[in-house]
């Protein structure tokens, strides 16, 4: 009885642990969220302010995303070699000297090199899965998974909303000031609360292949942000673009011949880790999709067909589906060690589809926008918590953070991709209202049938997902089919 007692308290303590790491890294992860959607209302002043070019501008968020694709596999695999909470709290450091800097900038370069040092705090996304992966029980794994994905949808919400109201009353200087003050508690609360972890084996980090994929998915990226102001076959953006690809097909040519490679591409075979990261793409295309049309409609004019909505009333509209998707994501964590991760990447595909749909045929009020929204996102909810829980599932413990922090590149690389797709849609449909030369309402349809057919395929993949569930904590895989 005694012993009875004792495991339980023991069992309560690891909880208790568990928990305060899913808290601590939630928090980080939606404050990095929060911050970095807060900067976009503030783009235009910052554009007057710093007297420079709308396309220099918009690498205010390129800069942050170019950056955070191409570091998220590196510290992934340093968390793995020196500990995960170690590479937490460094990359928490690269973010508040860039939040500082950022605060203080007075000119446009300054800046932009400001927000490339905070790209590293992408990193905290896979960071954060990994840890609540080794200290949550294997069946409840997917549920710390869902709080943290759905709290990525909250912070772009809250993010699009207060910044507005912080860029309007108090300037666009204290978007960053305060996301310095929000970093430093948050690097002390992970430095006091979180353990000491156990690091990995030391091996010889491969600085080459990590420089050949971080050099390629760079270019290519910086040829995707660039391609609606450059032009896409322009020669100066074409020569991105080429050796981007190059360089990017050749890291697996690379690291397949390594012994001790970043990436062990053995792993990314893996039938349900290969299907995840396939999904990881165009699940990121299909939100930035469904964002950036619903954002773009929400406030084209309404003489132009739009509901003529500013930045704060769109946030608001646009609120109930983020606290949806924050109440979905850990129903579905709950739920997927009882049926696995198939029918709910199945359902969640089915969801976003028909979320897609009511957008084409219903979306002429705010009320429409509230709903189309909330149903599309639930569905993408759906599907974003059962894919990072394959990978976390299917790899070896040694090598859950590379991948997730693979997963997430390719996610920020689906995520560059769907509003170049969204406002390419919206140059190639356009209607003369007056003067003014505006998207029309076939841009939309075509942009939400974008959504629509790639949800499909998402569809279609992940009926070859292996599935498998956990019956009282063990992994239990479905037969082979």
């Amino acid at each position: 009885m005694a012993a009875e007692t004792g495991n339980g308290t023991e069992n309560g303590k690891r909880m208790n642990y568990a928990y305060i790491v899913l808290i601590t890294s939630t928090l980080a992860v939606l404050m990095i969220n929060y911050v970095e959607t807060m900067v976009i209302p503030g783009i235009p002043e910052i554009q007057k302010d710093l007297n420079t070019t709308e396309s220099l501008a918009s690498w205010i968020t390129s800069a942050f995303l170019v950056v955070g694709a191409a570091v998220a596999p590196l510290f992934g695999k340093l968390g793995d070699m020196y500990g995960k909470k170690k590479m937490f709290l460094v990359v928490l450091a690269f973010y508040i000297v860039g939040v500082f800097l950022a605060g203080l900038s007075n000119d446009i370069y300054l800046l932009l090199g400001a927000r490339a040092i905070q790209g590293i705090g992408f990193a905290t996304l896979p960071l954060a899965i990994a840890m609540v992966t080794d200290v949550f029980p294997k069946g409840r794994v997917a549920f710390a998974q869902g709080v943290i994905s759905g709290t990525v949808a909250i912070g772009t919400t809250l993010g699009l909303v207060i910044g507005a109201y912080v860029v309007q009353d108090l300037g666009w200087h204290y978007a960053f000031y305060t996301a310095f003050a929000l970093s430093i508690l948050l690097f002390i609360a992970t430095a006091v609360l979180l353990r000491k972890d156990v690091p990995g084996p030391k091996k010889k980090l491969d600085y080459a292949g990590t420089g050949i994929l971080m050099v390629g998915i760079t270019l290519v990226l910086i040829y995707i942000t660039e391609g609606p102001s450059r032009g896409w076959f322009a020669w100066d953006n074409l020569v991105l673009l080429v050796p981007g690809v190059v360089l990017s097909l050749y890291f697996f040519v690379f690291e397949s011949k390594k012994t001790d490679p970043m990436i062990d591409l053995r792993l990314l075979k893996l039938r349900n880790v290969f299907i995840a990261n396939l999904t990881g793409i165009a699940s990121g295309v299909t939100l930035f999709l469904a964002f950036f049309g619903v954002v773009y409609h929400a406030e084209l004019p309404k003489v132009a067909g739009g509901l003529g909505l500013d930045v704060i009333s769109t946030g608001l509209a646009l609120a109930p589906a983020t606290v949806i998707m924050m109440i979905v994501g850990p129903f579905v964590g709950r739920v997927m060690p009882r049926i696995g991760p198939k029918p709910l990447i199945i359902i969640g595909s089915i969801v976003a589809m028909i979320g897609f749909g009511l957008f084409i045929v219903m979306r002429d009020t705010v009320t429409d926008l509230t709903i189309d929204s909330a149903v599309a996102f639930a569905g993408t909810i759906m599907i974003m918590i059962p894919m990072v829980n394959m990978i976390s599932v299917d790899l070896p413990p040694g090598s859950i953070t590379v991948g997730l922090g693979f997963n997430s590149m390719l996610r920020n690389l689906g995520g560059a991709i769907g509003p170049v797709v969204a406002t390419s849609i919206m140059s190639t449909f356009t209607v003369t209202i007056f003067t003014m030369t505006v998207p029309s309402s076939t841009a939309f349809d075509a942009i939400f049938g974008v959504g629509i057919a790639l949800l499909f395929v998402i569809l279609v993949l992940n009926l070859a997902v292996r599935n498998y569930v956990f019956r009282d904590g063990v992994l239990e895989l479905k037969p082979k089919k």
